[in-house]
Formats: C-alpha cells, sequence, structure tokens
C-alpha cells in the first residue's frame, strides 16, 4: 500500500483545500520544493501534486515549479490539474512527471483521452471526482451529469493505466474515507485505485489496507492531515510494512 503525500500549489505556494473550495485554501508552506523535499525525506515512495490553478483556469499555471520539483526529488511524481490538451501532457512529461492525472478532458472529451492514453501507455490515469456519487468536472465546480458506473468501462477501455477516486465532500475535512464507494470502484475496476479525501489518521489507513488485498486499492492520498500530522507518514508506513 501506498501513501501519496499531496503537494497542492496554489499561487506558488503549497495549500489544501476544503472540499475542493478555492476560497476554503490554507497555505501549509511558501515552497513547494521544500514540501515535497519533506515528504520524500521521511520516506515518501510517490508525491501526488496538484495544479489548483490550473484545475480552476483550464491552463497550466505551475510548470516550472513542477519541474524544479521533479528535478530536486529521486521519487517519482504523479500530477493533475488543467491537462486539457496533448500538448500541455507532453510540456509535463518532458518536465519530469512519471505519470499524468486527467480529470475534466477524460469525461468531456472522450476521443482525446483515448488518444492520450495510446500515446503514454500506462502513464496517463484518471481522477474521478464526486459528490454523493455525481462526478464533477473543471476543478470540482462543474457538473458532469455522470457517476462512477456511467464511465468506468469507457475508461478501463480507453486505456487509464490508474484510478484516483475524490470524495468531495470529505476532501480536507478529516473525517475518514467513504468506504463503500470506494470499495465498489476497487471492485469494479481493473487498475489500481487511489482513494483521496478523507484520510485523516492511522486508523483511516487501517481501514483501507485490507481492500489492497481483495479488490484494486493501491493507495492513499493524504495532504492536511500529513501538514497538521493527525497522520505522521513515517509511522503510516511502518505499519504497512509491518504487515508483509
Amino acid at each position: 500500500m501506498i501513501i501519496f503525500p499531496a503537494v497542492d500549489i496554489k499561487d506558488g505556494k503549497a495549500v489544501r483545500l476544503k472540499q475542493g473550495l478555492a476560497h476554503e485554501s490554507t497555505v501549509f508552506s511558501p515552497d513547494p520544493v521544500a514540501a515535497a523535499l519533506a515528504w520524500q525525506n521521511q520516506g515518501a515512495r510517490w508525491l501526488h501534486v496538484i495544479d489548483l490553478d490550473g484545475a480552476f483556469d483550464g491552463e497550466p499555471k505551475s510548470r516550472a515549479l513542477v519541474q524544479a520539483i521533479c528535478r530536486s526529488l529521486n521519487i517519482p511524481v504523479q500530477l493533475g490539474g488543467g491537462i486539457r490538451n496533448k500538448e500541455t501532457a507532453a510540456a509535463y512529461l518532458e518536465a519530469g512527471v512519471q505519470r499524468l492525472i486527467i480529470g475534466t478532458m477524460a469525461l468531456e472529451e472522450p476521443a482525446l483521452f483515448a488518444e492520450l492514453c495510446a500515446l503514454y501507455p500506462g502513464r496517463i490515469g484518471v481522477s474521478l471526482d464526486a459528490v454523493g456519487g455525481a462526478l464533477k468536472t473543471k476543478g470540482w465546480v462543474a457538473d458532469a451529469g455522470l457517476t462512477v458506473d456511467d464511465v468506468l468501462p469507457r475508461l478501463l477501455h480507453d486505456g487509464a493505466a490508474f484510478i484516483i477516486y475524490t470524495d468531495i465532500e470529505r476532501d480536507g475535512m478529516q473525517t475518514g474515507v467513504n468506504m463503500p464507494a470506494l470499495q465498489h470502484l476497487a471492485t469494479a475496476s481493473t487498475v489500481p485505485v487511489i482513494a483521496a479525501g478523507g484520510v485523516a489518521t492511522l486508523r483511516d489507513v487501517q481501514n483501507l489496507y485490507p481492500l489492497t488485498k481483495s479488490t484494486q486499492l493501491q493507495g492513499a492520498i493524504s495532504g492536511r492531515a500529513l501538514y497538521e500530522n493527525t497522520l505522521n507518514l513515517t509511522e503510516a508506513m511502518q505499519w504497512i510494512d509491518a504487515q508483509g
């Protein structure tokens, strides 16, 4: 099981939002590169980076910062936020990102998403972000008019390499994971699934762990909980490693 520390970039700083709301942001570090290095030094094996400005505005805003993060780390980086065309995807991969997380494009431009998956096999994943089972797009501010079950078969067919599932109502709220929704998706999926939203304590990690044995769950993303130390990355990884 992999714990993915999150570095969310807004206005050049590392922040966390509550329920994806732009005005509900807390700055945790003025230097996202330093934040990324701190997680690597604590033993992170992957880093999860989101360009929040790109997610809300629909175009990349933090490419230079992302490149600096990738050049500073020895661990792989997955990145999302504002990747809505092939040019942006290519630029981020050239900057050193290992794999990309696609949201809006995957739901609204299926042919383009399939083309991207074919261009970069194994490196393109999808972020499925839901409120009450209904999917959101454009930085979580627009209704997609779809559910996870509506889109999952097509995404898998088109070549999605992994799925991130975020329960928006729990994101940044430290209220625990939506286990029924996550288990349903991780059972139905044929590619790795990563949980996001509500991963707040070691108990949440322990609750998720059995799904890594019985479903496609690969790991969990955590941001605010790690920054506020309600979840200690080193302790969580030691517990996971002790399971054998």
